[in-house]
């Protein structure tokens, strides 16, 4: 299992309605309320072999709300 890191940009108003249905998918590892250009900061494992755009274009963007997302790949913990 990979962790990604993904930042996204919710409709004005939207933010609580697109955090619930975050955590009804029950993918999510960690979420956060963001300050900045971003609204929500999420932490996902996906599988080494997954296609990572095909998994947040399925599972994350999809999500009615969201306005933008940016996807971080991680690559060692220190």
């Amino acid at each position: 299992m990979k962790p990604i890191f993904v930042q996204l940009q919710c409709a004005p108003g939207k933010t609580y309605e697109v955090a619930d249905a975050l955590y009804a998918t029950e993918l999510i590892s960690e979420l956060y309320s963001t300050s900045g250009e971003y609204d929500l900061l999420l932490k996902v494992y996906v599988e080494a072999e997954e296609d990572i755009g095909k998994f947040i274009n399925d599972h994350i963007a999809s999500i009615p709300g969201i306005v933008r997302s940016l996807t971080t790949l991680t690559f060692r913990a220190f």
